[in-house]
């Protein structure tokens, strides 16, 4: 294998590190029958991972500039690995809590850096086909976590060891990083930015909306994870281990949705393909909302896993190819964006709380309603966004 595809390995096996946060759907089940929690607290370990991005990825988009990708990637990648160890060290709540957050900093930078950093390696003509390829990479990590943690939890006894598994994939994959001959772009001075200028992007109706957009589609991600379980347990009154398997074909469904992705937008225009799938996601969230089949539900987010997975990595990618000479503020932006993971949970929470899940599901549906909106008025002039 020579330097360039050791680069590209190494870039690639880093969106597994960012796979991880994704064990907050997990832990959330467990967590919450472990220590016997109301569904509007627990939701509140989704917000613990995910309120981090807001706070930190304008300023990490920052730091990859003046220290490097590479090594801004990696020291996520390490405070990730400490976030995973503290739940299994010490399990209480509050741990909990301070665990997903460590590990929701870590990943924000993970993300921050991984993504432009791939760009930047493949190059921007193969990004799109190379971004679809990473989720799918990053959604085996996702959909391994509840088989990892039932399998330990049954024959260990104790689930949290899979936390260990993780830390320990993590320092091989910084390791890794470190070792491959990778060439960054050197910033100047006079193109070095501030968070001032980052935000000013936001005056950008174009770079607004696809913001918007990234806060939506990840708290669609998110809220699917942290509460289709307890959905499905309260709708078909479902056994906890059996709606579990339904989070994991959610994320076959994305890991899947990924590759075909991969393959088809070396054919297609990004913009088209982010419609239809769009449009695709809101039909069945609606038929998902509605179903009165256990085992069509279960069957059914798979579906939703494999229209919504090419969603992001196609509102990123267009929107650094958009303005590449601000590709650090904007995949900042983009990442502050992934807030939407701490924000749309907990709200569906409490509609929860006040009324019941299938309620909770359905305001999913008009999320990605705004997303299908946004794809087709945020048009771009020429051939750059499809026509």
């Amino acid at each position: 294998m020579n330097s360039s595809k050791k680069a590209i390995a190494a870039v690639l096996i880093s969106f597994i590190v960012m796979s991880f946060v994704d064990l907050v759907g997990v832990a959330t089940d467990y967590v919450k029958s472990d220590l016997n929690l109301p569904d509007g607290i627990v939701q509140f370990i989704s917000s613990a991972a995910f309120l981090w991005f807001f706070i930190f990825s304008v300023p990490t988009g920052l730091l990859q500039g003046r220290f490097g990708k590479r090594n801004v990637l990696n020291a996520g990648i390490l405070l990730s690995a400490v976030g995973l160890m503290l739940p299994f060290l010490s399990y209480s709540f509050i741990s909990v809590l301070i665990g997903f957050s460590f590990l929701g900093i870590g990943n924000t930078i993970i993300q921050v850096s991984a993504n432009p950093l791939l760009i930047a390696v493949v190059g921007s003509e193969k990004a799109p086909s190379y971004m679809s390829l990473s989720q799918f990479i990053k959604s085996v990590g996702s959909m391994a976590a509840p088989f990892i943690a039932g399998f330990l939890g049954v024959q260990v006894g104790d689930w949290k060891w899979t936390f260990v598994i993780f830390a320990v994939l993590s320092v091989l994959s910084a390791v890794l990083l470190y070792s491959v001959n990778l060439k960054e772009e050197k910033v100047t001075e006079e193109s070095n930015t501030t968070i001032a200028s980052c935000l000013k992007l936001l005056g950008n109706r174009y770079v607004a909306l696809m913001v918007l957009g990234i806060f939506l589609v990840v708290g669609i991600d998110v809220g699917v994870n942290a509460v289709s379980g307890q959905f499905l347990i309260e709708k078909f009154q479902m056994e906890p281990g059996v709606a579990a398997k339904g989070r994991s074909l959610y994320f076959l469904g994305k890991l899947i949705g990924c590759l075909l992705g991969a393959v088809l937008l070396t054919k297609f225009k990004p913009r088209v393909f982010l419609n239809l799938t769009s449009l695709l996601l809101c039909a069945v969230l609606l038929i998902f909302a509605l179903n009165p089949m256990a085992s069509v539900s279960v069957a059914l987010l798979a579906v939703i896993g494999f229209f919504g997975a090419n969603i992001f990595p196609l509102i990123f990618t267009l929107a650094v190819n958009r303005l590449p000479e601000k590709s650090n503020e904007i995949s900042g932006l983009m990442m502050m964006a992934i807030s939407g993971g701490a924000v749309i949970p907990p709200i569906m929470g409490f509609i929860a709380s006040i009324s019941n899940y299938t309620l909770s599901m359905s305001f999913l549906l008009v999320c990605a309603t705004f997303i299908l909106v946004i794809g087709l008025t945020n048009k771009l002039k020429g051939e750059e966004f499809g026509a």
